[in-house]
């Protein structure tokens, strides 16, 4: 509507100029001859005055030639194949023939291909996308805005803020600097970089509407979800591109549209790059990223939960519960209180917090802001990871499930080859639980819990904590190649 309104003012501002310059001109005009070409005059003298009312630049309009120019080099195009195979038997006589042979039951194979955009951080070719651009890729390319094409690695992925870091061999590249997305204004002038449509070097503007915008599209657990919306045009392909400012910072990642079609409606929406930043470096530095915990259970602080609980302010992020053991108990924090900001940073809702959150890791101090039914307290606290601990955890490292009695490793890019898996998590000791007397033999490489993929300890418990009844359904593959799928 804005824009069908923009376009409605201009047509009747260059009407209104149009007439009072005919008036003017044909008031002023001397009789002319019939050799004479009054048009022509008319046309002279309108000219200029068209030029300079309807068309002169107002001074304070943004200009976004610099911030494109520095972008359209540094955000590349993404294609990717997913080799998908297909058993020609059923799972029974796919068994049976590696029992006998000790190979799987025969197979084709269904290529897939994808597109999206990524951006450019180092001049040494590290790239950031999204997660769903590159999930499950066989390969991976990239094409940059000078028509170079290049084979991508993937680095790490995450998931539950769906981004991801893939690789090429390269130098000199051109790449974008990070912005402070915490400092983003809503309002503020944003330009959104990518591959539309597989049309390369797009650049479209707008404003940025929101900030912590929550849609619920990651799945629940520990996904976090706190998008800068704008109005920029984003449609399919603009996965992974770049959200600038208008000095050519990076700002966001764009990852999503709101649309009844597919297609750009009005709204869009960016990951910030506070959380770009930080899950880049632990990718880069571990493999995987690091979560910190607050040990507090939460909820949105509504009018209605305010009368409820006796408080007279609605602003902050209300502590359900502190848990035993957790950084904010040990810290001194209680049921009941209010956090109102972390680090300086006001926090009003659940989104907030968990963004203000998820830009530390374990071990960092944070200080926390408190309403306590009127009285304010400030504690420091230490970040735990999920263990409750401020330990590193690198991805290959092995570690233990409760749940299975499994102790459990990543499968190295050796054995995903030799097995033709994309993921998986290795048995390495059988231990008392659910699996001692299963059949399932120590090497049994674990490739989806639930439907979903698991690559490491993160994300075989959000696979875990995803089902939605008591049965909890495993897919993986036998030491020989043989797939294998059960339920308990």
């Amino acid at each position: 509507m804005r824009k069908v309104s923009v376009i409605l003012m201009l047509a009747a501002m260059m009407a209104a100029v149009s007439c009072g310059n005919k008036t003017q001109t044909q008031n002023q005009q001397e009789p002319v001859t019939q050799n004479e070409q009054p048009v022509s005059q008319i046309e002279q003298t309108q000219q200029p005055q068209l030029q300079r009312t309807a068309f002169m630049p107002a001074a304070n309009t943004p200009d976004f030639v610099d911030a494109a120019e520095n972008s359209v080099n540094a955000v590349v195009h993404i294609m990717t194949k997913v080799v998908k195979q297909s058993n020609t038997y059923n799972d029974f006589f796919g068994a049976l023939l590696g029992q006998l042979y000790g190979y799987p039951g025969q197979t084709r194979s269904n290529t897939m291909v994808a597109y999206g955009s990524g951006v450019v951080l180092t001049p040494d070719g590290y790239i950031v996308t999204n997660n769903h651009v590159v999930d499950g890729a066989d390969e991976v390319e990239v094409t940059f805005n000078n028509k170079v094409k290049k084979t991508a690695t993937i680095i790490g992925t995450d998931p539950t803020t769906d981004l991801a870091l893939i690789k090429v061999e390269a130098e000199d590249l051109d790449f974008l600097v990070y912005g402070d997305s915490d400092q983003v204004r809503i309002g503020e002038w944003v330009l959104a970089v990518g591959n539309p449509f597989n049309l390369t070097s797009t650049v479209t503007a707008g404003i940025v509407s929101a900030k912590a915008r929550d849609l619920s599209i990651l799945g629940e657990g520990t996904s976090v979800e706190s998008f800068i919306q704008t109005d920029a045009a984003v449609n399919p392909g603009n996965s992974g591109g770049a959200l600038v400012n208008t000095k050519g910072e990076l700002i966001g990642v764009n990852a999503a549209i709101a649309s009844h079609t597919g297609s750009y409606e009005g709204y869009s929406f960016a990951i910030p790059s506070n959380i770009v930043r930080k899950v880049v470096d632990d990718l880069l530095l571990y493999g995987q990223t690091q979560r910190g915990y607050l040990g507090v259970q939460i909820a949105e602080l509504t009018a209605e939960l305010a009368e409820q609980k006796g408080l007279e302010d609605v602003e902050g992020v209300y502590v359900v519960e502190a848990t035993e053991g957790g950084a904010a108990k040990a810290a001194g924090m209680k049921d009941g209180d209010v956090i109102t900001a972390i680090n300086n940073k006001k926090v009003n809702t659940k989104t907030q917090l968990m963004e203000t959150v998820r830009q530390y890791r374990p071990g960092d101090q944070l200080k926390v802001e408190v309403n306590r039914k009127g009285d304010h307290h400030t504690y420091m606290l230490t970040l735990l990871n999920e263990a409750g601990n401020v330990e590193v955890v690198k991805k290959g490292d092995s570690f233990y499930n409760a749940e299975f009695g499994l102790l459990l490793q990543p499968v190295n890019q050796n054995e995903m080859s030799r097995l033709n898996i994309r993921n998986g998590l290795k048995i390495v000791e059988i231990r008392e639980g659910r699996f001692m007397n299963s059949g399932v033999p120590v090497d049994f490489v674990i490739t989806k819990v639930n439907g979903y993929p698991v690559n490491d300890k993160t994300e075989l418990e959000d696979a875990l904590r995803s089902r939605r009844s008591n049965r909890t359904t495993i897919e993986g593959v036998y030491p020989n190649g043989m797939m294998g799928s059960f339920f308990y």
